[in-house]
């Protein structure tokens, strides 16, 4: 049983699968007019929430918010499902398949048996399609692979019943209502002032102002914590940033990605021009990393450093919070 399903490799799980069920419906949009549709950016600091001992941080909205967001803005509806046993899970999505719909399932990245050893990590809100079944094995098309692959009934069970922080609990989700006529001019400018809105909002736990919240909190637990704990708060920033849903650059280099698609569906030229400024906020988020990854693996040799990379993030915040303002405006 294999369903006719078109596999085409992303930067960002949840994106690409959103991008590649809607063209199985025959919807096309890449994977930045999803992402910026559905306000993939934004930034949140839960000091108070401890992931793998370090507070939490991320660079995306909750696991599901961009694809949900961006089928509402478009008119499309989404059937998402959970199941508390294992095997009602996998009839439901037997039943999908031999109904001839692809499916999108949240899962668990530690225990995929195709991923490599370094990427594994205890993760539970990766995205992936499973489109049939063959000799006992699921079809799996992970859209940050560049090739399908499988996993047998019990790997996909035990992916999609991962425990810890954010269990899938088997959800599974596939679009059952696409309108004949798409509006993507509105859409574009909801899910643009949306990113705004969160990225500028007064409170301290999102956006601009989390993101100096984390800058100014740096040299902070250097004093406090000492050394390894700090790198290893810094490692826990970085790895949100590149590793999960590749957050900090990435995310900004699709968001400029949507910006020159906008620009031109909104017929504006701003737009493309700040499709350039937030591409180039991303080259410092990667410069970011790259400088928190020497510390991390004692390659550093510039004095001072905790309070440099305080600096640079809140530069960066800095830079942030202007282009939001220009975007807000330009549209």
């Amino acid at each position: 049983m294999k369903l006719n399903f078109e596999h085409h490799q992303t930067a960002h799980c949840e994106n690409g699968v959103a991008s590649n069920l809607l063209l199985n419906r025959g919807l096309k949009l890449s994977e930045p007019m999803i992402f910026g549709i559905g306000s993939g950016l934004f930034f949140v600091y839960l000091p108070f929430l401890k992931v793998n001992f370090a507070p939490g941080f991320s660079y995306r909205p909750m696991p599901g918010a961009i694809f949900s967001k961006a089928a509402k803005r478009l008119g499309i509806k989404i059937k998402r499902e959970k199941f508390s046993n294992p095997q009602d899970a996998q009839k439901a999505l037997e039943r999908n398949l031999a109904q001839n719909i692809p499916t999108g399932l949240q899962v668990g990245v530690f225990n995929l048996t195709y991923f490599p050893e370094e990427y594994k990590f205890h993760f539970n809100a990766h995205n992936l399609v499973v489109y049939g079944k063959e000799d006992g094995k699921f079809l799996i098309s992970d859209p940050v692979m560049d090739y399908t692959t499988t996993l047998t009934e019990a790997e996909l069970e035990k992916v999609r019943y991962a425990k810890g922080a954010l269990p899938p609990k088997g959800h599974m989700y596939y679009p059952i209502y696409i309108p004949e006529d798409v509006h993507l001019e509105e859409a574009i400018k909801k899910g643009i002032k949306d990113t705004c809105k969160n990225m500028l909002a007064p409170v301290p736990l999102i956006g601009i102002k989390a993101m100096r919240w984390v800058a100014k909190s740096i040299p902070k637990w250097a004093e406090k914590k000492g050394t390894k704990v700090t790198n290893h708060y810094l490692g826990q920033l970085i790895r949100m940033q590149e590793e999960i849903g590749t957050g900090g650059g990435g995310f900004r280099f699709i968001y400029g990605a949507f910006l020159q698609e906008a620009a031109v569906i909104l017929k504006n030229d701003e737009l493309k021009e700040l499709s350039k400024e937030i591409t180039s906020i991303g080259d410092l988020w990667r410069d970011f990393a790259v400088d928190i990854a020497r510390v991390y693996k004692n390659r550093n040799a510039k004095s001072d450093i905790y309070n440099t990379l305080s600096k640079t993030m809140l530069h960066i915040a800095d830079l942030e919070e202007a282009f939001y303002k220009k975007l807000r405006k330009a549209i």
